[in-house]
C-alpha cells in the first residue's frame, strides 16, 4: 500500500493533484466524494510515513460521522488487510496508521473543535457546519484542508467565504454521478429519474450544481381524484395531537418513484382510545404498519394494547427532519383530493429564514401535522439504512 492503480471516481484526482491549501469537492449525489476523499488521505498518510502528522475528519454529530467517513476510512482498512485492533483507540475515535494519527471528531464535541493542532482537516458535509466552526478547525489546520458537500443551497459561507470569494489559496471542483465508476445501472437510473420529480433536486444531486433556493419545502405536488390500482400500500403514519394541534393518520402508498398520501383523520381533542376506536373503524388491516411520533410510547403501547393494531414508534437518528423532508422530495408526490388539511399543510410548510433574510435548511415549525405523518413513513419504509447515507428504496 498505497498508490491507486484502479480507476477512481473523479474526487479522487481532485483531491490527490490540489496544490492549494484549500480543495473544495461540490458534487451531486453518488459522486464518490467522501470515499475518494478517505482513499487520498490514506495514500497521503502512507507517503508520509512516520512523520507524526495528524489528520482530522469531522462532521456536524458524530452518528452521521460515524455512518458515513468513519465508515468508510474502516471499510477501506479492511478491504486492504490494514486493519489493526491494537492501532485503533476507540474510546478518544483515533486510528494510526503509517506512523501518522486519524482522529474522527464531530462539533457537537466543543473541546475537540478548539482542541490540538492539525496537519489536515477534511471536513465532511461541510454545509452542514456554521462559519464559526468551520474557522475554529480551519486556524488549527496548519497543511491542508478538504470540504465535501452537496449543493442544496443557494446561499451559504462556502459561496461568500470561500469558493467565490476572491483568493488563492483554494481548488474548486463539481464531480456528479457520471464521475463515478462504480455505480451501478439501476443506481443511475434512480437517479436520472429525478428529472421526472423535481427539477431543483435533480440540479442538486444529479448535476452538482447550486440549488436554487426556495422557502417553500414542497412547490409541486399533484393532487389526484384518488389512489391508483397499481400503487401499493406501504405504510401508515400517525402523528398526535390534542388540544392545539391535530392528530393526524394518513395512508401512503407507492408506486415506481410516485408516493401517494390519503388522509384519513386531521382531528383535535382525540384521546388515545377515540384513536384506537377511530382506526379500527376505517378497517385497516393488521399486517400493515402504523408509524407514529417515537417521542410519545405511552399512547403508542396504550393504543397497542387496545389490540388488533399495528403501531410502532418511528425509527429516528440524527437531522432526522430534514433527511426525511429530502426523501419526501425524492418522490413525486400526489395527494388525494379529499385530503384538504394535507393539501394545505404541504402548500404552506416552509423553511426558516434567517437575520438576513435568507433560507436555512430548518423547516418552520407549523403546517406540518400530516406532513410528519409522511415523513415517519418515508424514513421507517424508503430508506436502506438510517446512516447519515441514505438511498431511496
Amino acid at each position: 500500500m498505497m498508490t491507486m492503480k484502479m480507476k477512481q471516481a473523479k474526487p479522487y484526482y481532485d483531491v490527490k493533484n490540489s496544490s492549494k491549501r484549500i480543495c473544495v469537492l461540490q458534487g451531486g449525489t453518488r459522486s464518490g466524494k467522501t470515499y475518494s476523499i478517505i482513499l487520498a488521505l490514506i495514500e497521503f498518510a502512507y507517503k508520509n510515513k512516520g512523520k507524526g502528522l495528524y489528520i482530522t475528519i469531522a462532521r456536524k454529530t458524530f452518528p452521521s460521522l460515524r455512518g458515513t467517513s468513519m465508515r468508510d476510512f474502516f471499510d477501506v482498512l479492511n478491504k486492504e488487510n490494514l486493519y489493526s485492533e491494537a492501532n485503533h483507540n476507540k474510546s478518544s475515535a483515533l486510528y494510526e496508521l503509517y506512523g501518522n494519527i486519524f482522529e474522527f471528531i464531530s462539533v457537537d464535541q466543543p473541546a475537540r473543535v478548539r482542541g490540538r493542532k492539525r496537519d489536515v482537516l477534511f471536513l465532511n458535509e461541510c454545509n452542514e457546519f456554521s462559519f464559526d466552526e468551520y474557522t475554529q478547525l480551519a486556524l488549527r489546520t496548519t497543511y491542508k484542508i478538504i470540504i465535501d458537500f452537496n449543493p442544496s443551497e443557494e446561499f451559504h459561507w462556502l459561496y461568500t467565504q470561500i469558493i467565490d470569494a476572491d483568493r488563492n489559496d483554494v481548488d474548486f471542483h463539481i464531480s456528479t454521478y457520471k464521475d463515478n465508476p462504480f455505480l451501478e445501472e439501476s443506481t443511475i437510473s434512480e437517479i436520472e429519474r429525478l428529472k421526472e420529480v423535481d427539477e431543483n433536486l435533480w440540479r442538486v444531486f444529479g448535476e452538482g450544481q447550486r440549488g436554487v433556493a426556495t422557502e417553500t419545502i414542497f412547490p409541486s405536488f399533484s393532487i389526484i381524484d384518488k389512489v391508483p390500482e397499481n400503487a401499493k400500500p406501504i405504510a401508515l403514519g400517525l402523528d398526535f395531537g390534542f388540544s392545539a394541534d391535530p392528530t393526524s393518520l394518513v395512508k401512503i402508498y407507492k408506486h415506481d418513484l410516485d408516493l401517494y398520501i390519503d388522509e384519513l383523520l386531521y382531528e383535535k381533542g382525540l384521546t388515545n382510545q377515540d384513536i384506537a376506536t377511530k382506526i379500527k373503524h376505517l378497517g385497516i388491516d393488521r399486517s400493515i404498519e402504523i408509524f407514529a411520533d417515537s417521542s410519545e410510547p405511552k399512547s403508542i403501547e396504550e393504543i397497542f394494547r387496545m389490540g388488533g393494531i399495528n403501531i410502532k414508534g418511528a425509527k429516528k437518528g440524527p437531522d432526522s427532519v430534514r433527511i426525511g423532508i429530502d426523501v419526501m422530495r425524492r418522490h413525486k408526490l400526489n395527494i388525494t383530493q379529499r385530503s384538504v388539511n394535507a393539501i394545505k399543510e404541504f402548500r404552506n410548510y416552509k423553511w426558516i429564514k434567517d437575520k438576513n433574510n435568507e433560507i436555512t435548511n430548518k423547516p418552520i415549525d407549523a403546517y406540518n401535522h400530516s406532513i410528519d405523518a409522511v415523513r415517519y413513513v418515508c424514513l421507517n419504509k424508503l430508506m436502506v439504512s438510517y446512516s447519515g447515507k441514505y438511498y431511496i428504496s
